[in-house]
Order: C-alpha cells, then sequence, then structure tokens
C-alpha cells in the first residue's frame, strides 16, 4: 500500500517559510500532501516594520504571524523548537544562552527528529548552504535540517529526499540590479545562488501565487511599510510568483528526470486532497 504524501519543511524564523517555498508548500497541500513545518526561533531578534501595530511583543506577534501564514498556505500549524533568534551583525545575539547560535545542534537535531517520526515525510526542505543570504539562523538550521536527513537513514522513517531553496544567479543579479531586496545587496551571486545545472527541480506556482502573497503579508512585522518587501512593486514581485526553485541535498531514490518539475516525482505515495472542513487550521 502507498504512504500517505508528506513534507516537513525546516526554517530558522517566521517568514522563511513564504518567500522561497511559499508557493511549493501551497501546492502540495492542495494535492493532499501532508505538509508540516518546524520553525526554530520566534524571531525575537527581529524588527517591527509595521507602525500601525503599535508595541508588540515581538516573539508572541511572530507566533501569530506564522500560524496565520500556514493557514493562509493550507498546511499544518507550525511546530516550534524553542530556541531563539540570533540576530545577525551588530545585533548577534553571543550571550543569549537560547539563541541557536548557542545550542547544542545534536540535540537540535534529535528534535527534527522527533517531528521526522511523528509526520513521516518522504521530502524535506530547508536552506541552501549558504542559508540564502548567510544569516547565523538560516545557517544552523540549514546543518541540523541536513543532519536529521542523514540520521534519518538508519531509523524507522527514512527520508528520501532532501531539497534546499535556492535562487539562480540570473535571479538575484535581477533582484540586485532592481534593488528590490536590500539584504541581497553586496553579495556576490557566484556565492549566494546556483549556476542553472545545480537546479534540481523547479516548480511551477503562479496557480499558487495568490496563497502565497497572503502569506506573505500575514508576516506584518516583517513587511510593513518600513520593510523592502513591503515597498515592492508587482513588477518586482512577479518573479518570486511565478516558480520555485530547489537543489538537491539529499537522495534516497531515483528520480524520473531531471532537473524535476514534482519534488515528489517517481515515488510511491498517495495524495489525499481533504475536503475543506478537513484542512489544516
Amino acid at each position: 500500500m502507498s504512504a500517505p504524501a508528506s513534507l516537513l519543511a525546516v526554517f530558522a524564523h517566521p517568514d522563511d517559510e513564504a518567500l522561497r517555498c511559499g508557493g511549493a508548500l501551497a501546492l502540495y497541500a492542495a494535492r493532499g500532501v501532508q505538509v508540516h513545518l518546524i520553525c526554530l526561533t520566534r524571531g525575537e531578534a527581529g524588527r517591527n516594520t509595521d507602525p500601525t501595530l503599535g508595541t508588540v511583543d515581538l516573539p508572541t506577534q511572530r507566533e501569530q504571524e506564522l500560524k496565520d501564514a500556514c493557514l493562509a498556505l493550507g498546511i499544518h500549524p507550525p511546530v516550534f523548537l524553542g530556541y531563539h533568534d540570533s540576530g545577525r551583525g551588530d545585533r548577534l545575539r553571543r550571550d543569549d544562552p537560547l539563541a541557536t547560535i548557542n545550542a547544542d545542534l545534536t540535540a537540535m537535531e534529535r528534535q527534527i527528529l522527533e517531528v521526522i517520526e511523528a509526520t513521516h515525510p518522504q521530502i524535506m526542505l530547508t536552506f541552501d548552504p549558504h542559508g540564502m543570504y548567510g544569516h547565523p539562523d538560516h545557517l544552523i538550521a540549514h546543518r541540523v535540517a541536513t543532519a536529521a536527513y542523514a540520521s534519518s537513514g538508519f531509523r524507522q522513517v527514512r527520508v528520501q529526499r532532501l531539497f534546499y531553496t535556492v535562487q539562480s544567479r540570473e535571479e538575484m543579479m535581477r533582484l540586485q540590479s532592481g534593488r528590490s531586496l536590500g539584504v541581497l545587496e553586496g553579495l556576490e551571486p557566484e556565492t549566494y545562488a546556483v549556476c542553472d545545472c545545480t537546479i534540481a527541480a523547479r516548480i511551477d506556482i503562479r496557480a499558487y501565487a495568490a496563497q502565497k502573497r497572503a502569506a506573505l503579508f500575514s508576516h506584518r512585522t516583517q513587511t510593513g511599510p518600513l520593510s523592502t518587501l513591503g515597498t515592492l512593486s508587482d513588477e518586482q514581485f512577479a518573479p518570486l510568483m511565478e516558480s520555485e526553485t530547489f537543489s538537491l541535498g539529499g537522495i534516497r531514490s531515483s528520480v524520473p528526470e531531471y532537473p524535476m518539475h514534482d519534488l515528489f516525482a517517481g515515488l510511491d505515495v498517495e495524495f489525499r486532497p481533504a475536503a475543506q472542513s478537513e484542512r489544516p487550521a
């Protein structure tokens, strides 16, 4: 009997799930995949870019924003591992014992393995080896997710494929030239992007662009009028709403094509679309 299709994404902060793979998460949820999300932190070191929210307790606010984003995508509510956002640059929280940069990474890996055992994913998603733009927490999410994938080979639930969210050199150059994502300015595309032959999967998400956008803007503290994302034009947003790209981090089964257009291609799984009333809330 085919196993129910399941996917587990592992990211560091609320909003990480939306920008680079929100469309894919919505697509697979709509197809009947059980889509789960691990978030290492509640984004404690972030900034509130929406003055209309007034004074907020940022981790509480961002936790709710992620729950709202998951609802918009049609996926299960997030699993928070309880670590703290490490910040970056001059805001790096070296003295916070709960910051991910100070965490026991083997213990964090074990937490992820517990979720793997509970959710039985065939597919895992996480950051690429450069953490999109080098954020320390992104790098740790990449490391512990990759480690958990490797360790799952010795356990009852063996994850079949691990994918990394990536951007092509062309896409990164376009974003930099348009100054549409300020966080990318000054980063070398040859380091933080991937060459075309490294892209293992390109997923058409146009049918789910509205859900992706809704999820992204559920993160009000991060997409307010004082943020870069909050000031993007429709033209600048367009490439982010057409397709999402992934490189291959690990594989335990053959693939019918390369690059793939379906992360589950060739796997013996059963898609079980849920009725509206049965979808994750």
